[in-house]
């Protein structure tokens, strides 16, 4: 390393310290966020060494990174996306494709989901020309059951691509098994529990593939970011073309010829030797992401394990000091699993002497941040009243959580006394309204 970039780097440290220095805790002054990057040193530095290796697109960052968290979830390939979002676009997209022969995903075919969700989880489906099989989710777990999921297996339903709801597992080992017998394709919605197990197996290695994001909000940052991650090579291979603008070619960035053929090809009606790096299978993208955002994530991920470890903390704390408060549903982990939380969820009784805005103003007043379980009830939300859908069985807790259900935060950014404070909030205004 040069004297003049290691003096770079030290000073960024310097400097991050000095502008990150330890502002202490005001209650009712100090933002409680529901969620939020924590960003040390060291990724401040891994930002500006990536800048100054001028590394603005994708490159050997990006591929450290995808190795590295291919090994960490034992799946054979990664492909890193700009967001988790288009992460579950390629994922999904991939199996509508030729390469698959009769086996793709054609429009009309049906796909279970969730109804209580993130939209990029169901988009992907009507944007392929699919439709969506909208399935119930227990309360107090906030998934859907494989009970319920094998009730909605119809002639045309083909694959499954549900989300652990806010780092809850879902029943996926169950719904693997049912994708088996009946010979559909699982994408799983890892975006929102990386870190979490069931039956003791990580999460996002039991789909044919799975995705996630690395969005400030989620378990660890890239600013915006996301990855698909597939043991099928054949899949794999889709997902690259799909990301890197649907072209044939898998050469690198700044490579030529990787396969010592590149003037050999013929295919689709071009004319033999057409230049393979401008020969497009797909209908595809550019969802490529940065050497930038993968020198982050690189330095995030060192730190990955104590921040899982800080989530469950925070949400113990939460769970045992609002333990026996009336009117309040509190979430329950999925038996036989251990969450990796991205928020703890509070449904307010219907029954209750006060409403679920009048606690989410009062907690909002001091600070609290609050967010909802996200689109509530999809089939409900302006983007997808008019769209081609089936619902099995009611969606009647998919609308209790529209109505009553909001979310506040376990990030690893809340300090012990800031969630205490929470609690005293929660306790206080219940303690008002009975």
């Amino acid at each position: 390393m040069s004297e003049h970039r290691a003096l770079v780097l030290d000073e960024t440290r310097k400097y991050h310290l000095e502008v990150q220095g330890d502002r202490g805790f005001v209650p009712g002054v100090t933002e409680i966020w529901p969620s939020g990057a924590v960003l040390d040193a060291d990724d401040r530095a891994a930002l500006v060494e990536a800048a100054l290796d001028m590394s603005i697109a994708a490159g050997r960052r990006c591929r450290m990174f995808e190795s590295r968290f291919a090994r960490l979830l034992g799946r054979r390939k990664a492909h890193l996306t700009n967001s988790g979002s288009s992460a579950n676009l390629l994922a999904l997209t991939a199996l509508t494709s030729h390469v698959l022969g009769d086996r793709r995903l054609k429009p009309g075919d049906e796909v279970i989901t969730v109804a209580a969700g993130f939209p990029t989880t169901v988009n992907p489906i009507v944007q392929n020309g699919l439709i969506p099989v909208f399935v119930d989710v227990e309360m107090g777990i906030y998934n859907t059951t494989a009970e319920r999921v094998a009730r909605a297996i119809g002639p045309k339903t083909r694959a499954i691509m549900i989300a652990h709801a806010l780092g809850n597992p879902f029943e996926v080992a169950e719904i693997a098994e049912l994708a088996r017998e009946h010979g559909l394709f699982f994408v799983e919605d890892n975006c929102d529990a990386v870190g979490s197990t069931y039956d003791g197996r990580l999460t996002g290695t039991f789909g044919d593939l799975s995705t996630v994001s690395f969005y400030p909000a989620h378990h660890l940052t890239m600013g915006e970011g996301g990855i698909v991650l597939t043991s099928d090579l054949k899949v794999a291979r889709v997902v690259e073309s799909l990301r890197d603008w649907g072209r044939d070619c898998w050469c690198e960035p700044g490579k030529n010829n990787t396969c010592f053929k590149r003037f050999e090809y013929q295919m689709g009606k071009l004319p033999k030797g057409y230049d393979h790096k401008y020969i497009f299978s797909h209908v595809g993208y550019n969802l490529k992401a940065t050497d930038l955002q993968a020198a982050l994530g690189l330095t995030q991920l060192d730190k990955l394990d104590g921040f899982i470890e800080a989530r469950r903390r925070n949400w113990r704390r939460l769970r045992e000091g609002l333990d026996g408060v009336p009117h309040l549903l509190l979430p329950e982990a999925t038996p036989r699993s251990e969450p990796s939380w991205f928020g703890f969820v509070i449904t307010v009784d219907p029954r209750a002497p006060f409403s679920r805005a009048a606690l989410v103003d009062f907690l909002e007043s001091r600070k609290i941040g609050t967010r909802r379980l996200f689109a509530g009830n999809l089939t409900r939300q302006p983007a997808y009243v008019d769209r081609p859908h089936r619902v099995v069985g009611d969606l009647t807790n998919s609308d209790l959580i529209t109505e009553q259900t909001f979310w506040i935060g376990v990030y690893p950014g809340l300090t012990d006394e800031m969630i205490d404070y929470v609690v005293s909030s929660v306790k206080e205004f219940v303690g008002r309204n009975r």
